[in-house]
C-alpha cells in the first residue's frame, strides 16, 4: 500500500483539492483507492459521497477517530490523508506512521510563503520524519505562472530544500469539480488534458516513492 499524507500549517491552501484528486486518479488507474478525513470541515467526505456512486468511486474513512486505521479495507492499495489547516503533532504523528511520502501544498502569496516555511522545518524536524527519512514533496497551487508575482514565487520556494514536484495553475475547474465529486482525470477534452499535464512530475514522483518502497520491502 502506498500512503500519502497531504498536509500544511495554512487553511485554504489546496489540501482537500489535492487529496481528492489523487484519490480520484488512483482509483480511474484501478487502485482499491482510500482517503482518510482528518479534517472536521469534511469537505473530503463531501466529495467521496457524491462520488459514491460513481463508476470510480473512493472509499473515505474518518481520520478524527483514534482507531481509525482498522476502517481501512484489507485490499487497499492507495492511501491519501488529508489533515486540517494548523494540525498538531498529536494529529499527525499516527498519520505520519502510516505515510510514505507528504506533500506540502503551497500557494503563491507572501504570508503563504513563510506560513509554509515555517510548517516544513516543524514537519522536517519531526520524529518519525526524520527516523524514517521521508520525502517532502512540495505542490505550488494556484499559480498564474504569465505573472511576475508566480515566478518570484517559485523561485523562492524551490530555495527551501525540498523537492517541488508539481506547479498547479489556478483554475475554476477545481472548483466545480468539488460541487460533482469528479476529477481532472475523469475527463478528456484538450483544455482538461492541458491541466492534467501539470501533475505529470507529481505522479513521477510518487512512482519512485512507490518503487523505492517495495525494493525496501523485498530486501
Amino acid at each position: 500500500m502506498l500512503s500519502i499524507l497531504v498536509a500544511s500549517s495554512k487553511g485554504g491552501c489546496g489540501k482537500s483539492t489535492l487529496s481528492t484528486q489523487l484519490a480520484a486518479y488512483f482509483a480511474l488507474a484501478g487502485k482499491r483507492s482510500v482517503l482518510v478525513d482528518a479534517d472536521p470541515q469534511g469537505s473530503s467526505t463531501d466529495w467521496c459521497a457524491l462520488r459514491a456512486e460513481q463508476a470510480y468511486p473512493v472509499i473515505v474513512v474518518d481520520g478524527r477517530q483514534k482507531k481509525w486505521s482498522k476502517q481501512l479495507p484489507a485490499d487497499t492499495q492507495r492511501l491519501v490523508m488529508d489533515t486540517p489547516a494548523g494540525a498538531d503533532e498529536a494529529l499527525l504523528k499516527p498519520l505520519l506512521k502510516r505515510a510514505d511520502a507528504v506533500l506540502v501544498p503551497v500557494l503563491p502569496s507572501a504570508i503563504d510563503l513563510r506560513a509554509s516555511q515555517r510548517f516544513l522545518q516543524r514537519l522536517a524536524a519531526h520524529p518519525t520524519v526524520k527516523q524514517q527519512a521521508m520525502p517532502i514533496g512540495l505542490v505550488a497551487n494556484r499559480t498564474r505562472p504569465w505573472t511576475q508575482a508566480s515566478q518570484r514565487a517559485l523561485d523562492e520556494i524551490c530555495q527551501w530544500g525540498f523537492p517541488l514536484v508539481a506547479q498547479l495553475r489556478d483554475a475554476q475547474a477545481y472548483v466545480l469539480l468539488a460541487g460533482l465529486g469528479k476529477s481532472l482525470f475523469d475527463y478528456h477534452s484538450q483544455a482538461i488534458l492541458q491541466q492534467q499535464e501539470d501533475w505529470q512530475p507529481l505522479f513521477a514522483w510518487l512512482r519512485e516513492i512507490n518503487r523505492a518502497r517495495k525494493v525496501a520491502g523485498s530486501a
